[in-house]
């Protein structure tokens, strides 16, 4: 009868306890650490809102860093891993790398780095691709967008193939640098992330 009523309390006990919300955890540069802006107007911040708003038990963990590259975000991604513990992980970066001339085989490599090390810990990953200007020279940058196309298919992860897909390059979606994306912008990216996000829920 003790050990019964003992059940019956740890039951209880745990229904009483609140759910952990699941952690979706986003790692970027400057395009989703909303640089220039107030961080409530990003991409990151919109998408909480809207998952809020659909009644989801969503956590958005924004650990993007301006300027931040490929290597950053692979030496940067174990600890914040152990600490969130996310169901998936955002990967937005490469972009700073580009702009760098980083070779392309380093930035695949630590691209791949980031996927295997989310996928070892439990976590989904989806790769926020991205394009650079053809300054650069048609070699590096179709062998830049390359990299993300071979990540996704060597992986299997959904890939976004250009995260600034009708905004870079639009009078008034992009700050007078030219690089980042304005406040108008922001519902933009989030719209072009939206489709796989919403097969994943």
């Amino acid at each position: 009868m003790l050990l019964r009523l003992r059940w019956i309390g740890l039951a209880l006990l745990l229904l009483a306890a609140p759910l952990r919300a699941e952690v979706w955890l986003v790692v970027g540069d400057s395009i989703s650490a909303a640089f220039g802006l107030d961080t409530a107007q990003g991409w990151v911040a919109l998408l909480q809102k809207r998952l809020d708003k659909q009644g989801r038990s969503i956590q958005i963990v924004n650990a993007s860093i301006s300027g931040d590259t490929s290597a950053g975000g692979l030496a940067r991604l174990p600890a914040l891993l152990a600490e969130h513990r996310p169901a998936l992980v955002l990967i937005e970066l490469g972009g700073n790398d580009g702009l760098r001339g980083t070779p392309l085989a380093q930035l695949q490599q630590n691209l791949a780095g980031m996927i295997s090390a989310s996928q070892a810990s439990g976590a989904q990953v989806m790769l926020l691709g991205m394009r650079l200007p053809p300054n650069y020279g048609k070699r590096y940058t179709e062998g830049f967008a390359g990299v993300y196309e071979q990540l996704a298919a060597t992986h299997q992860v959904p890939l976004l193939p250009f995260f600034l897909d009708g905004v870079g390059g639009v009078p008034g979606l992009m700050q007078a640098d030219g690089i980042h994306p304005t406040a108008d912008a922001q519902p933009r990216l989030l719209d072009n992330l939206w489709p796989l996000l919403e097969a994943r829920l």
